[in-house]
């Protein structure tokens, strides 16, 4: 089954991306929840023709995650943390933090985009993920220091 999906899914696709999924994740799961549209004929035309004239306003998004993705690689971060004498955080960081910490350096960046790879448990320097655009992603490094 062939669907348009409204609105990004992590692990399926992009806005306005046509995909194939099984037909009771497409009918069950997807269009119930206003997240896909069925990819008929004249749903994938309309498609058509919509992607056509979103194009410049497509090109100007990613500009803008270009220009955002610039000031973000020389940032670094520093998350205090409370820690036991070992080093070991009480709880972890996640990305909610980080959000929190760009907020402070003037970064208005949602969280949801945020990713870190391993869970950061003790002290010590990592790296975090932030996906600005779909073909805009930027690595920026953190550092959890004991409070």
């Amino acid at each position: 089954m062939e669907v348009i999906l409204k609105q990004d899914i992590h692990t399926l696709g992009y806005k306005n991306d046509i995909v194939t999924v099984k037909n009771g994740y497409g009918r069950n799961y997807l269009i119930p929840n206003g997240l896909a549209i069925l990819a008929t004929e004249s749903a994938k035309k309309m498609h058509a023709e919509n992607m056509r004239q979103r194009a410049h306003k497509e090109e100007k998004i990613k500009n803008e995650a270009l220009e955002i993705a610039k000031k973000l690689e020389g940032v670094t971060l520093s998350l205090g943390a409370k820690t036991s004498t070992t080093g070991k955080i009480f709880g972890s960081v996640n990305n909610i933090q980080i959000a929190e910490a760009l907020v402070e350096k003037g970064f208005e960046i949602d969280r949801k985009v945020i990713s870190i790879k391993d869970a950061v448990k003790e002290i010590g320097k990592y790296t975090a993920s932030i996906k600005l655009h779909k073909e805009v992603k930027v690595e920026i490094e953190f550092e959890v220091v004991s409070e």
